[in-house]
Formats: structure tokens, sequence, C-alpha cells
């Protein structure tokens, strides 16, 4: 899983220096948007976190001072 998302942020640096779209010889190429790959980045974050033991959540302990 960290090998997808960080493949994930390397494409998105990628996609975000370059084109949106090329055309050579008649044939087209086209990324997804931007805005598309961050949510993606986002939902595999969000995937990930939910996965962990505590779920996204830190739990600690609250001890009275006694004063």
């Amino acid at each position: 899983m960290i090998d997808s998302a960080t493949n994930l942020e390397e494409a998105i640096q990628q996609n975000a220096s370059g084109p949106k779209s090329a055309e050579v010889d008649g044939q087209k190429i086209e990324q997804h948007s931007l805005s598309e790959q961050i949510a993606a980045d986002k939902y595999l974050a969000s995937k990930k976190a939910m996965q962990s033991r505590t779920s996204g959540l830190k739990f600690t302990k609250m001890r009275h001072s006694g004063a």
C-alpha cells in the first residue's frame, strides 16, 4: 500500500509539471485532471487511516493532577 501511495504522489507531481494533453502524429493522449488525482490521493490516505489500529484517532489517558 505504501508503494502505491508513493507512486501516486510521484505521478501527481509529474502530471502537475507537464501538459494536460498532447498530440503527436494523430495520436492524442490526455491525463486525468489534477483535481481527480488529488481526490484519489485523499481517498487512498483516508482508506489507509481507516485500516490502522486506531482508525485515525489518537487515544490518550487523562490523569487528574491531584491538586
